[in-house]
């Protein structure tokens, strides 16, 4: 019996591991639309459930931008703090700013921080059990897609995490 629950799970692995490796092969050119951005983070937000998230906000921006893989990002960065969070009971906050030409989101989590930074957007890296080592890769090459960017540091205040993901403002003429 224990030889098949062994098959199994690498099974599952692997099966995790071609899914993932898919994702990231045929990640199609972002479809830019008008996103409303306070609109789209609260829509956003409301979908994780395990923990509160906090909406702080920030101007009222417009976004061009492919919805379908923006929610993906932020699906996923959501995700990772909610999941950080869990141990502490504490919150995530979902904020932007303007900063010249480019938004700044960021989600802020209270969990343990990142014990080693040097790896987070490595493919196929991961610390989590049943983790598949793409989500942030694919995180950063979407806002790479949409000429942004996406980094993840140890917050300065107090224990947890700061994703911080800088996206071009495109200002209507």
């Amino acid at each position: 019996m224990r030889g098949l629950a062994v098959i199994e799970e690498r099974a599952d692995s692997l099966a995790r591991f071609m899914e993932g490796y898919s994702r990231l092969a045929r990640l199609p050119a972002p479809r830019r639309r008008p996103i409303d951005l306070p609109r789209f983070a609260a829509t956003v937000a409301a979908l994780e459930k395990r923990v509160p998230v906090v909406v702080a906000g920030g101007p009222d921006l417009e976004l061009q931008a492919d919805p379908d893989q923006l929610q993906q990002l932020l699906i996923n960065l959501l995700a990772n703090a909610a999941e950080a969070s869990l141990e502490s009971e504490g919150a995530v906050e979902l904020a932007w700013r303007r900063d010249v030409d480019e938004v700044v989101v960021t989600i802020a989590d209270r969990g343990p921080g990142l014990a080693n930074a040097a790896n987070l957007f490595v493919p196929f890296f991961t610390t989590k059990p049943k983790g598949s080592g793409i989500g942030l890769v694919l995180c950063r090459q979407i806002a790479e897609a949409h000429g942004g960017s996406l980094r993840l540091v140890n917050r300065e205040q107090g224990p947890g995490c700061l994703a911080e993901l800088r996206l071009p403002v495109v200002d209507a003429a």
